[in-house]
């Protein structure tokens, strides 16, 4: 098959899994990440046919298969399509499947089925994926006639990459994908019920201008809904017209550009000091794509006490959800700044307002101690950022060097940030590096993980063998689960109970196992001296770096308190 056959090519005998290849062809997929087994050999013969028209990447699991698709979507801004079999296949998928949701991911997901004729008498690998999905994916479907899976592939990637994405699982019976097609199909549909409202309405437009021509002590929040409405320009745009101080979520990181005077860095619990100081007194606060989460505003009741709150979210469930706004706007990010940037800008009177956050950020800036010969964690992403030029696609796990590497690798552009935000899943930094470098091949992609959460999906260093990819893991190993350790030290009096890891693999030898370069950094020396040819060269490498163990993540706001009662700031 040539890539971009369409369905008027078919041949007169296409099994249903053909169709779906043809399908996936139709939507302009090449890239697939999937893992065989018995409920999708149909499938797989098919695409065995049309192997010229994909790259099919095979993880060691199926975890890794869909959080390289979440990379892969967030780098490329493409849907990440995802394969697996029945039973433990699907359910191996389902840590992804919540985390895209949680993070709005498109992703477009096949699970292969038992035969109808036996779907409920347990046979072998069933599994209910109908039942055990529906919360945590944006729709799913099971393909009950071989006809309707053209329509259903065609719809399952409009619902995934429209409104707010999101995953979609299509579940597809074996008995289906081997199945002649004997009647003509169709990829028509028509949702009346799904129709996501993208611009919005001129009337809260001209509500929120007035408000801002009125405040004294503006703020913009930017959530990931600027980046996946590929609207960073327009922000930007906005934000200069009219001088806003601007603050992003973790997930908003690179929508605006970090190093700019009028960024204030992160918000939320361990964001700086000068940002959630701005949301706390703000009397006017422009949130835009961002849900408010509990790990951004701390006690609701601490939360903008004095402001007027504008919400713009293309997904209307998300407004006044956790806090109460004044002005919706239910509308595609792009198409709600471009509304605002073309009302007349006036100069605002808030000089006093500008002046005070300056203070802010003059006194109150992110601080670490720096021993003479010992990686300091945070001094350690500093010199990634500094030796990648701030140029590189950085992936996280989840944990202390995730907040690490959010509050010292500054990003002045979207798709270089990837990280878990909402699910927080350990495991998906490497995994998903793999799958950014492939959705953008020239890029410098470095992983930066835990030697925890390295340990959950580091079988995926056999795709990096097997295909050369030169991604840069970089271990901040401090031997323990650094957050777990970090809270127990601050709320539960020093009882370090299973965080530390005393045994660990020796990371080089394992590396050198998979035939990949691998490195142990031991001082600042070893940094200066060895990591910028590591990060330059052209291969990939693992690279443990032998941080502090006690070292702490700060500011930090403790549960439930607000913005105001940060600890661990330093002026």
């Amino acid at each position: 098959m040539k890539a971009g056959a369409s369905l008027k090519e078919l041949t007169a005998v296409q099994t249903g899994a053909d169709l779906l290849v043809h399908a996936l062809i139709e939507e302009g997929v090449d890239t697939l990440f999937g893992y065989p087994g018995g409920a999708v050999l149909p499938i797989y013969d098919a695409l065995y046919r049309a192997r010229e028209s994909f790259d099919h990447v095979l993880p060691r699991h199926e975890q890794g298969a869909i959080h390289a698709a979440e990379g892969y979507a967030r780098v490329s801004k493409r849907p990440g399509v995802v394969i697996g079999t029945s039973g433990p296949g699907a359910t191996n998928l389902i840590t992804g499947i919540a985390d895209a949701m949680m993070d709005s991911i498109p992703l477009v997901i096949f699970t292969g089925q038992v035969a109808k004729g036996v779907i409920g008498t347990d046979a072998f690998q069933e599994s209910d994926v109908m039942g055990i999905t529906t919360p945590i994916t944006k729709h799913n479907y099971q393909v009950q006639e071989l006809e309707e899976l053209p329509r259903i592939v065609k719809e399952a990637f409009h619902i995934a990459t429209t409104g707010r994405p999101g995953p979609v699982v299509v579940d597809i019976p074996k008995d289906i994908s081997a199945s002649i097609q004997k009647s003509k199909v169709t990829n028509d549909f028509h949702l009346p019920g799904y129709q996501p409202t993208v611009k919005p309405n001129p009337l809260q437009i001209s509500k929120l201008h007035d408000a801002l021509v009125q405040a004294k002590k503006p703020v913009v929040l930017a959530g990931s809904g600027v980046i996946h409405a590929e609207a960073s320009e327009e922000l930007i745009e906005f934000v200069q017209n009219y001088q806003l101080p601007v603050t992003t979520t973790l997930l908003g990181l690179g929508s605006y550009p970090g190093s700019d005077d009028l960024s204030l860095g992160m918000a939320g619990m361990h964001g700086t000091y000068p940002a959630n100081m701005a949301l706390y007194e703000c009397d006017l606060l422009i949130n835009i794509g961002a849900r408010f989460d509990d790990r951004l505003t701390g006690n609701l009741e601490h939360f903008a006490p004095q402001a007027t709150v504008a919400h713009i979210d293309i997904d209307p469930a998300e407004i006044g959800k956790n806090v109460r706004t004044a002005i919706p706007i239910v509308s595609d990010a792009k198409e709600a700044l471009t509304s605002l940037n073309g009302k007349t800008v006036q100069v605002l009177d808030h000089q006093s307002w500008m002046a005070q956050i300056e203070s802010n950020k003059r006194d109150y800036p992110l601080w670490h101690d720096q021993p003479e010969e010992s990686i300091v964690p945070q001094w350690l992403l500093k010199k990634v950022h500094e030796y990648t030029k701030g140029e590189a696609v950085v992936t996280t796990d989840v944990g202390q060097h995730q907040m690490w590497a959010a509050q010292y690798y500054s990003f002045d552009r979207p798709n270089r940030w990837v990280t878990s935000g909402g699910l927080g899943t350990m495991g998906f930094g490497f995994p998903a590096a793999i799958g950014a470098q492939l959705g953008d091949p020239d890029s410098t992609c470095v992983a930066i993980v835990g030697d925890g959460g390295f340990q959950m999906t580091l079988q995926e260093l056999s795709v990096l063998q097997e295909r050369r990819l030169p991604v840069k893991i970089i271990i901040v190993n401090n031997q323990a689960l650094g957050m777990v350790r970090q809270w127990q030290e601050k709320f539960y009096e020093e009882r370090y109970s299973e965080s530390i890891i005393d045994t660990q693999p020796d990371f080089v030898k394992l590396a050198e196992s998979y035939q990949l370069n691998g490195y142990r950094l031991d001082s600042q020396k070893d940094i200066e001296e060895k990591l910028p040819g590591i990060l330059a060269d052209d291969q990939p490498a693992v690279v443990d770096c032998r941080v502090l163990q006690k070292e702490n993540v700060y500011p930090m706001i403790a549960p439930g308190k607000g913005l105001h009662q940060m600890i661990g700031v330093k002026k």
